[in-house]
C-alpha cells in the first residue's frame, strides 16, 4: 500500500467533480500508447514539475532513475507519467513531507493536484496568484 498523489494538466481536466473522477479513473487504466516512466510525453508544466520533484523524491524507474538511491531510500517514488497526469506513489512513512512537496511544486508549476489517498479526495487548482485553491472534494 502506498500514499498516492496526482498532479494534472489543468486545461485537460473536467471542472465538474463527477466528470473529474471519471476522467481520473480512465487515466489510471494506463492505456496511453507510451511507457509510463518518461516525462517527455507530458505537458510542459507537468514535465517541469516532475524534473524538480525527482531532485528530492527520486524516480524508482525510467530513464531518469538512478542506480544510486539516497541513503533514505524511503524517498524513492514510483511515478506513472502520462500526457495529462503524473501519479506518484510514496512510502506512507513519508506522507506528510511528500504531500508538502507535491503541493508546493504544483503551485509553482501551475498544475492541478489530486489527493487520491485522502478520504475527501480533494482536487486543487492553481489560484492565479502562485498558490492552489480547492476546486472540489467528497
Amino acid at each position: 500500500m502506498s500514499y498516492d498523489l496526482m498532479v494534472f494538466a489543468v486545461e485537460a481536466a473536467p471542472k465538474d467533480r463527477a466528470a473529474f473522477l471519471e476522467w481520473f479513473e480512465g487515466h489510471t487504466e494506463w492505456e496511453e500508447d507510451h511507457s509510463y516512466d518518461d516525462p517527455d510525453v507530458s505537458a510542459p508544466a507537468l514535465k517541469a514539475w516532475f524534473l524538480e520533484m525527482i531532485q528530492s523524491w527520486p524516480a524508482m524507474n525510467g530513464p531518469l532513475s538512478s542506480e544510486d538511491f539516497p541513503e533514505d531510500d524511503s524517498t524513492v517514488t514510483d511515478y506513472s507519467v502520462g500526457r495529462e497526469v503524473i501519479y506518484a506513489a510514496f512510502a506512507w512513512s513519508k506522507a506528510e513531507p511528500a504531500y508538502d512537496a507535491v503541493v508546493a511544486l504544483a503551485a509553482k508549476h501551475g498544475v492541478g493536484f489530486f489527493n487520491a489517498s485522502s478520504d475527501g479526495a480533494e482536487v486543487w487548482q492553481p489560484d492565479g496568484k502562485g498558490g492552489l485553491q480547492l476546486a472540489h472534494s467528497g
